[in-house]
C-alpha cells in the first residue's frame, strides 16, 4: 500500500478543526516546494477533506488546485442552514444542516468516484455512532466517506453506509496517528490545524462554540496519541499558527490562513524542522493575555 520497500513509508496525517483546514493548504505547499510528499494519507473531519484532494493529485499543481477551491469557500457551502434544517432541528430535534451543497462541491472537483482510485493510498477516518468505535474508510465512496467523516453531531445527520451509521471521526480519532502506524507508517508528518489561542471572548454562536471545543479536543487528543506512540516510529509536527484567532465556522480568512501557514512552515523547514523528530511544545495547550483597551 505504500512506496517501495527500501524507502521510508511516509505518511501525511490530516486533522480535522473546520475552515481552519485552510492552514494545511498552506503546509502542503510548503511541503511540496520543499520536495517532500507522502506515500499515503490518513485524514479525520475536515482533514478526510483535505487528504483525500492530495491524494487525487499529490503535486504542487495539485495543491495549487486545492487552495483555489479553499478560497472559494463559503460557510454556507459546508454549513448550509436552511429554514428548513432549523426547523427540522426545533420540531423534531433533528439536525442543523444539511449537507448537499458539500456533496456538489466534493463531486465537482475530486477526480476520482471511489477511494481506491486515487493516486496514492487514502484512509479516511469515521466513528460508528452506535458502537463507538472507530471506523478506517480506505475503498469505496469517496464522497461517502468524506462526508461521514465531517458528520459533526448534532450539526449533521449521520452517514449510512451498509449498516453502519457513521459521524464525524473526530469523536474517537482526530488525528489518526495510530491507525497510520497500524496500517504500515514509519515516519509520520501530521498536519494539525491548531486552535484559536489568542481570543478574548469565546466565538460567537452554537456551532461556532462547538467547533471551537473541539479544536481543543483535537489537541489533548493528539498529545496523548503521541505520548504512547512506539519509540521506533519517527514524527513530525508541523507547527500551527500561533497567535491564531478567529473561528473554524469563519471561513472570511481562508487566504490570510493559507499564507501565514505556508510561510510558517517554510521557516520551520528552513531551520531543521525534518531533523528534530519527536517535538511536542507546537501542540502545548496556552493562551494568550490581553491587554486593557485603554492601556
Amino acid at each position: 500500500m505504500f512506496a517501495k520497500e527500501n524507502q521510508p513509508k511516509t505518511a501525511f496525517i490530516f486533522a480535522g478543526g473546520g475552515s481552519f483546514g485552510a492552514i494545511q493548504v498552506g503546509m502542503l505547499h510548503a511541503l511540496a516546494a520543499h520536495g517532500i510528499s507522502a506515500d499515503a494519507v490518513f485524514g479525520s473531519s475536515v482533514g478526510a477533506l483535505n487528504c483525500a484532494y492530495y491524494a487525487g493529485m499529490p503535486t504542487i499543481e495539485g495543491i495549487k488546485q486545492l487552495e483555489a477551491i479553499w478560497r472559494g469557500l463559503h460557510r454556507r457551502d459546508v454549513f448550509q442552514v436552511t429554514w428548513r434544517t432549523v426547523l427540522g432541528f426545533v420540531r423534531r430535534r433533528d439536525f442543523l444542516a444539511a449537507s448537499d451543497r458539500l456533496r456538489q462541491l466534493i463531486d465537482k472537483h475530486l477526480p476520482y468516484r471511489n477511494l481506491e482510485e486515487a493516486r496514492i493510498p487514502v484512509h479516511i477516518v469515521a466513528t460508528d455512532i452506535l458502537s463507538g468505535e472507530t471506523v478506517v474508510l480506505s475503498k469505496g465512496s469517496a464522497a461517502e466517506a468524506i462526508l461521514a467523516s465531517v458528520a459533526i453531531p448534532p450539526a449533521f445527520a449521520p452517514v449510512k453506509r451498509e449498516r453502519l451509521y457513521l459521524a464525524d471521526g473526530a469523536i474517537t480519532s482526530n488525528t489518526p496517528v495510530k491507525i497510520a502506524v497500524e496500517l504500515g507508517a514509519q515516519r509520520l508528518i501530521i498536519l494539525p490545524t491548531g486552535y484559536a489561542c489568542a481570543l478574548e471572548a469565546p466565538p460567537s454562536g452554537a456551532i461556532a462554540n462547538a467547533l471551537h471545543a473541539l479544536t481543543l479536543l483535537i489537541a489533548r487528543q493528539l498529545l496523548h496519541e503521541l505520548e504512547h506512540l512506539d519509540q521506533r516510529i519517527d514524527y513530525f509536527i508541523v507547527p500551527p499558527l500561533c497567535p491564531l484567532t478567529g473561528s473554524p465556522y469563519d471561513f472570511s480568512q481562508t487566504s490570510r490562513l493559507i499564507a501565514r501557514a505556508m510561510e510558517s512552515t517554510k521557516a520551520w523547514l528552513a531551520e531543521g524542522g525534518l531533523e528534530q523528530p519527536r517535538i511536542h511544545k507546537q501542540l502545548s495547550l496556552h493562551k494568550h493575555e490581553h491587554k486593557p483597551k485603554n492601556c
